[in-house]
Order: structure tokens, then C-alpha cells, then sequence
């Protein structure tokens, strides 16, 4: 029996010596897997297509130079059709189905703050990058625990709204009216742009809604052309704001037009032709066509000459670039996503013009805006 038992436990310990170490879910020893939902249908689809592209270009690019310490990434992405009700249908399916390692570059603020609080802020799954300026997605980690799961690289709709206040406010103008999105983006910048007019002993002289995922805006125009505003300031997308101008010119008002950073300067040009010259637009990324600045000249090469360049496109780039770099510098065969947080959390890098920086208490990692207007033939010209 002795003998029976020394043969038994001999078997148990080579059997153990043989099995691999357990590895971090959606890390193997040769692949990182990565998740990513986007809107590729619906009426932010244009963002979602440019976000995947740039980001699927970057990871493909380094995957040809060995991966990440020797591991390739593999990206997995759902179609969420900018809903925020399938954003977390598709969060969890990322990371229960698929067994992603992490997330990227999700779009749209009702998308991302549904999904960190119903899905991968639950899970414990960090998210590395997305498209929103929301507040309540940069409050620290104390005010909300989901929020430790979330880093956000680019500046707040709040950033955005207080530079399109001051310009309007530098030039002159009191009579300043806000159309908004009635969901957390829209909010966000009528927050913020309020702030910034008060500041300067301003109010808006009117404020009117659209819904999400909506071109219905009849209230909205009524409401706005009542006040015959010098400025306004639309915070939506690009085809609520096309149609916004479009009623206003049509009723022979001539204001300032402003809008922030998610409209797209490509889609709304698209929709509005000559009628989108002189519309202001805030950008929380360097100038995609200024090869003077090194992440811009490293996008550009990546993409290529043939390919149109856009800030949204950048934006993906910076988000992929960031997240090979957090991963890169996370560890090698201990990789976790504990120490990708960690490792996040003590970011603070210039990757070639446009800096990141988070620490444990603060999660979003610019602050950096700068306005731009359409020009002639829909040129943007900052």
C-alpha cells in the first residue's frame, strides 16, 4: 500500500508540474484578447466604422512587429447601433462569451455609463478609452466604484463647452440659445456651457431638447427662433445639428453657430454641403493634418495617403496607442487586469503632442480643446 501510495503521489506531481499556471481571463501565452462595442449601424455609424478602422490598423501594425511582449491582440467587436440598452447586452456578452482580457473604445455617454455600471464595473473588467466628455464618467473612484474601471483619454464636454463659452462670450455676444441631446452627452455640455456663461454674468436665453437617436426637432426650432439668438450652441449629433441650421436658415436667422466635438465635421458637411461653412466646432485632438505634430504624423502613416483623415479616426488611434502601451508596460507573463489598472493609474505620458495622464483619483486623462472652424468645401481650418 506504501508503495501504491509513493507511485500515486509521484503521478499527482507530475501531472501538476505539466498543467499551465492559471493565466488572466482573455490572456494566453500567445494572445491578448481585447473587446470593443461601437456603433457600426444607426445614426453614429460613421464614428463607430472610423473608431474600429484606426483601431484595428494600430493593433494589426503591432502585431506584425511580435505584439505585446510576444503576444498578438485579437480584437473582438459588437455592433451596439449606439443604444445604450445594447452597449451592456454587447458588454456582457464581451466578457462572459468572448473572455476579453479588457475593453476599448466604446462611443457615446448613455452607452459607456450604462455599461460600467450595469456590465464591466461589476465585473471588474477595466475599459481603456471612449468617446465621451461626460462628467459623471470622471468622477473619482470614491464617488462611484465602477469608475475605477474607466479611463477616459480625452477632455470633458464640460472642457469643450467652457472654451466655446469664453470665445462667445470674448466676442461679444449675450443673446446665446442651447440646443441639446436629452440624454448624458447633451446635459453634459448645457452643463458645462452654462458654467462658462455664468462666469461671464450670462444666461442661455434658451435651452430646447431632441431626443436620442431622434431628427425630431419642430419644438426645438420654435423654441430657439422665438429668442432670434446671435449664437447657438448645439450639443448632438451631426444630423439633429444639420437639421437644426437647415430650420433656422430656412426661417431667415443667420446666428453663430457652435457645436462640440462628437458632431463629426465630415458627417455634418455631408449633410449641410456649403451650408456647414462657418460652423464652429471644439476638438479634443490635435489637428489630424498637422504632420508636424509626432502622433499626428505616426496616425497619418499608419493610415495612409489615400486614407481621409478625421479627428475621430485620430481619436481611435490614440485610444489604441494607449492601450498597447498600458498593457505593454503592465507586465509580461504575470499580466492581469489588476496590474493594467495599476499600471494606468500611474500614466502620465506625452505620446507625441497630446498627453495622458491619470493617477488613482482622477481617470480622465486630458483636458486638451481646441476650436476649429468649417471652411470653404468643408476644410476644417483651426
Amino acid at each position: 500500500m506504501k508503495a501504491i501510495r509513493l507511485i500515486l503521489a509521484a503521478c499527482l506531481i507530475g501531472t501538476a508540474a505539466i498543467q499551465p499556471s492559471l493565466a488572466e481571463t482573455g490572456v494566453t501565452d500567445t494572445t491578448i484578447t481585447l473587446g470593443m462595442s461601437a456603433p457600426l449601424t444607426g445614426p453614429a455609424s460613421g464614428h463607430g466604422q472610423e473608431l474600429k478602422n484606426a483601431i484595428t490598423a494600430y493593433f494589426d501594425q503591432v502585431n506584425k512587429n511580435g505584439g505585446v511582449n510576444g503576444r498578438k491582440l485579437q480584437l473582438a467587436v459588437l455592433d451596439d447601433g449606439y443604444e445604450a440598452e445594447k452597449a451592456v447586452a454587447n458588454t456582457k456578452t464581451l466578457i462572459e462569451t468572448n473572455k476579453v482580457f479588457a475593453l476599448l473604445g466604446y462611443y457615446g455617454s448613455a452607452s459607456i455609463t450604462e455599461s460600467m455600471n450595469k456590465g464591466f464595473g461589476p465585473a471588474r473588467v477595466p475599459m481603456i478609452g471612449g468617446i465621451s466628455g461626460a462628467m459623471a464618467l470622471r468622477q473619482p473612484p470614491a464617488g462611484n466604484p465602477n469608475n475605477r474601471f474607466l479611463f477616459i483619454q480625452r477632455a470633458s464636454y464640460a472642457d469643450e463647452a467652457e472654451a466655446i463659452g469664453l470665445q462667445l462670450a470674448t466676442l461679444g455676444l449675450k443673446n446665446i440659445a442651447v440646443f441639446y441631446q436629452n440624454d448624458g452627452f447633451g446635459k453634459a455640455g448645457l452643463e458645462g456651457l452654462t458654467n462658462a456663461l455664468k462666469k461671464n454674468n450670462l444666461t442661455p436665453s434658451a435651452t430646447a431638447t431632441v431626443e436620442r437617436n431622434s431628427e425630431d426637432i419642430s419644438k426645438a426650432v420654435e423654441t430657439i427662433a422665438k429668442v432670434n439668438p446671435q449664437a447657438v450652441v448645439m450639443v448632438t449629433l451631426y444630423k439633429p445639428t444639420a437639421a437644426m441650421v437647415k430650420a433656422l436658415r430656412k426661417a431667415n436667422q443667420s446666428p453663430m453657430f457652435m457645436t462640440l466635438s462628437p458632431v463629426g465635421p465630415d458627417q455634418l458637411t455631408q449633410e449641410l454641403g456649403n451650408d456647414a461653412r462657418g460652423i464652429g466646432i471644439s476638438q479634443v485632438m490635435p489637428f489630424p493634418w498637422n504632420d508636424t505634430i509626432a502622433i499626428v504624423k505616426e496616425y497619418q502613416h499608419l493610415v495612409g495617403k489615400q486614407a481621409p483623415y478625421s479627428y475621430m479616426s485620430l481619436e481611435g488611434f490614440v485610444i489604441a496607442k494607449m492601450a498597447v502601451e498600458a498593457i505593454r508596460k503592465a507586465g509580461g507573463k504575470e499580466l492581469s487586469r489588476e496590474k493594467l489598472i495599476s499600471t494606468l493609474e500611474g500614466l502620465n505620458q506625452d505620446f507625441g503632442g497630446y498627453r495622458i495622464s491619470f493617477s488613482p483619483n482622477s481617470h480622465a486623462g486630458s483636458q486638451y480643446v481646441q476650436l476649429t472652424v468649417i471652411g470653404a468645401g468643408g476644410k476644417l481650418i483651426k
